[in-house]
């Protein structure tokens, strides 16, 4: 995958939007005029993620649709598990679901998301470009995900540690370093990154990563790295989890989010620096539960065709560093909303961000997910 549709120029996130971009000739969504629910449950990630889709879209959805309420509800790192659980107790309470491309390929393929027509779920773009164009290939990895953003797991570390002697991490090796960066990690408590990273810097060229991770040799090698700094991590499960321990000072490395990071440092002004190598490309998106009412699906299509149109998307980058899934987004996405600072500097995709990035298999991870997850908490309980 090469994610095309948003590795952009730092110039192109700087265009200023003009008439071309206007949204007041926008066709209505297909459901308008149908029977619809008055209330909507959304699952979503909290944090400044989730801050960001109530200032882009939710509350502007809102103000033009008064008599709707929203319910959040901040489950989606246990997206498939839940899903999973109401489709066996035939009692589906989540309308409207966010999660990462592996999910949502899981999800789609055990029959629980339901496929879309992306053309009729989105919006085209201002010049009439159809969604699946605007959209792109790369960003549309299953037939029912419906694509928000791309962003990255990094990591951001302490910029004060005097034990560092004035020394900087600037690859992601470093993490392993205890002697040149002594002091507590964070990392996620899932294999999901850490297995890659840990082959990575065990001398495995990214290309053979996933070749290499297939086997049990393979995913031996990879606990066998992250033995070397295990009793040196705190394992996260909350997004909010780094930023917090860094801010604290509990850690001085921490894995996480960019758009955390991003909130951390120039909304918070802690003393915290990220560091782009080998960030982990992955994508985000909406999966819609099958079995839906027809009064809730009709919200819920209604919801999804002004909540991922150009703009929209184009307003969400305003208050977070992610970049949006749309080609049509980028030349309206500027200045932050309301830091005023540039937003493509941090952007995950800014080719001065991007020079090693390393971009996740969803594909290779929605097979192989379940399987590792157990060896993984396995591996931890050691």
């Amino acid at each position: 995958m090469k994610l095309r549709s948003i590795m952009m120029s730092s110039a192109a996130f700087a265009v200023a939007a003009t008439g071309a971009f206007a949204q007041d000739d926008m066709p209505e969504s297909p459901v308008a005029g149908e029977p619809m629910a008055d209330e909507m449950t959304i699952v979503s990630w909290g944090g400044a993620y989730q801050d960001s889709q109530l200032k882009a879209y939710v509350e502007p959805y809102l103000e033009a649709n008064p008599d709707v309420s929203v319910t959040w509800d901040e489950s989606s790192a246990e997206a498939v598990a839940g899903m999973r659980a109401q489709a066996e107790a035939n009692n589906i309470s989540w309308d409207l679901v966010d999660v990462t491309a592996a999910d949502a390929m899981r999800l789609c393929d055990e029959g629980l998301a339901m496929e879309v027509d992306i053309d009729e779920i989105a919006a085209p773009a201002p010049d009439g470009t159809p969604a699946s164009e605007d959209f792109g290939e790369d960003m549309l990895v299953s037939d029912c995900f419906i694509p928000q953003i791309a962003y990255s797991y990094t990591f951001g570390y302490r910029n004060d540690v005097e034990e560092w002697g004035g020394e900087t991490p600037s690859e992601i090796c470093d993490v392993f370093d205890l002697e040149t960066f002594p002091g507590q990690r964070s990392l996620e408590r899932r294999p999901h990154n850490n297995m890659e990273w840990a082959l990575i810097c065990d001398g495995v060229a990214q290309e053979d990563v996933y070749d290499v991770l297939e086997t049990e040799e393979g995913q031996q090698r990879a606990f066998d790295k992250l033995d070397t700094i295990k009793d040196q991590t705190v394992w996260w499960t909350s997004g909010a989890d780094t930023p917090q321990l860094l801010a604290d000072g509990e850690v001085v490395f921490g894995s996480t989010y960019n758009g955390r990071l991003f909130s951390l440092i120039a909304e918070q002004d802690q003393p915290v620096e990220m560091m782009w190598d080998t960030q982990s490309y992955d994508l985000d998106g909406w999966i819609i539960p099958e079995g839906l009412e027809e009064e809730d699906l009709n919200r819920v299509k209604d919801f999804l065709w002004f909540a991922t149109d150009t703009q929209r998307l184009a307003d969400q980058a305003k208050y977070i560093s992610y970049g949006p899934a749309r080609d049509s987004s980028a030349p309206l996405v500027g200045q932050h909303a309301e830091l005023g600072i540039e937003m493509a500097p941090h952007m995950p995709t800014n080719p001065d961000n991007a020079s090693n990035a390393f971009v996740q298999n969803y594909l290779w991870w929605a097979d192989y997910r379940d399987d590792l997850d157990a060896k993984f908490q396995a591996w931890l309980a050691q």
